[in-house]
C-alpha cells in the first residue's frame, strides 16, 4: 500500500535547539548600551523596523540582526553614537556567534526514532556558516538525509524541496516553531504543517494558525511527533 507520507522536514532554530532566548539576551544588552538616548521600549520598535527593512538586504541570522543593530545606534543618536558602544555591538553579535548548542526536549529521541523509516531533511534559513556551525555541534547531521538552508520560507521552497528529497509535497511534512514560515507555506504547498511552539517567538515570525485545515497539527514538544507520524501512516 502507498504511504500517506513518506519525508519529513525539520526546522532548526528553537525547533531542534535553542535560538530566539540569545536574540533577546542581545536585545537586552543593546538596550543598556543607549539607555542615555532612547527609552527601551521605543528602540525595541526602531530596531524591529529596521530589521524588516532589511530582511531583503541581509536576510535572516546573526549578522543582519548586528547591522540592523548599528543602523538604529546610529538614528536615535543623529548619527552620534560613541565608538564604543558600535565596538560592544560587534562583540555582542560575535558573542552570539560562539553561543554553544542546547538541544531542546525530545528532538534527538524524535529524529533517531523516524530516520529508519522516513527520509528527514532540515530545512532552515539564516546565514550559510552559522547554521553550518550549529549543525556541525548538534550531533544531528548524520541523521539528516539532505541540509537545505534557504534564503526564506514559502509555498515554492516546500514545492521544491520536498520534490527533491521526497515524493512530492502532499507525501511530506515540515515540522518547526513558526506558523509562519514552517506550517502555513507547507500546507500551501500540499503538505502537512506541525507547529510546535518554542514560548519565544520573534515578532516578524508571528502568524495565525490555519485551524481549518486538515493538515495542521499543534504538539506540545516533539516527543508527541513520532506518534503523529505513526497516526498518519
Amino acid at each position: 500500500m502507498p504511504r500517506n507520507l513518506t519525508t519529513i522536514g525539520f526546522d532548526a532554530d528553537d525547533t531542534l535547539w535553542h535560538n530566539e532566548r540569545f536574540f533577546q539576551m542581545t536585545q537586552e544588552r543593546f538596550a543598556d548600551l543607549l539607555r542615555d538616548f532612547a527609552d527601551p521600549d521605543h528602540l525595541a520598535e526602531r530596531l524591529l523596523e529596521a530589521e524588516r527593512r532589511n530582511l531583503g538586504h541581509y536576510g535572516f541570522g546573526i549578522k543582519g540582526f548586528m547591522l540592523s543593530m548599528i543602523e538604529t545606534a546610529l538614528e536615535v543618536t543623529g548619527d552620534r553614537v560613541p565608538g564604543s558602544v558600535i565596538h560592544e555591538i560587534i562583540l555582542a553579535g560575535q558573542d552570539m556567534l560562539r553561543h554553544p548548542i542546547e538541544l531542546l526536549p525530545h528532538a534527538r529521541d524524535a529524529i533517531e526514532q523516524l530516520a529508519p523509516g522516513y527520509q528527514l531533511v532540515l530545512i532552515t534559513k539564516g546565514d550559510l556558516l552559522d547554521q553550518e556551525r550549529k549543525l556541525a555541534q548538534s550531533g544531528l547531521g548524520e541523521l539528516f538525509d539532505a541540509v537545505e538552508i534557504v534564503s526564506d520560507k514559502t509555498f515554492q521552497t516546500y514545492h521544491d524541496t520536498f520534490a527533491r528529497h521526497g515524493d512530492g509535497p502532499t507525501h511530506a511534512m515540515m515540522v518547526g516553531n513558526s506558523l509562519k514560515s514552517d506550517v502555513v507555506p507547507a500546507i500551501e504547498a500540499g503538505g502537512w504543517g506541525v507547529y510546535v511552539p518554542h514560548g519565544l517567538e520573534w515578532e516578524l515570525e508571528k502568524a495565525d494558525p490555519p485551524t481549518g485545515s486538515s493538515r495542521f497539527a499543534e504538539l506540545v514538544d516533539l516527543g508527541e511527533l513520532p506518534a503523529l507520524v505513526e497516526a498518519i501512516g
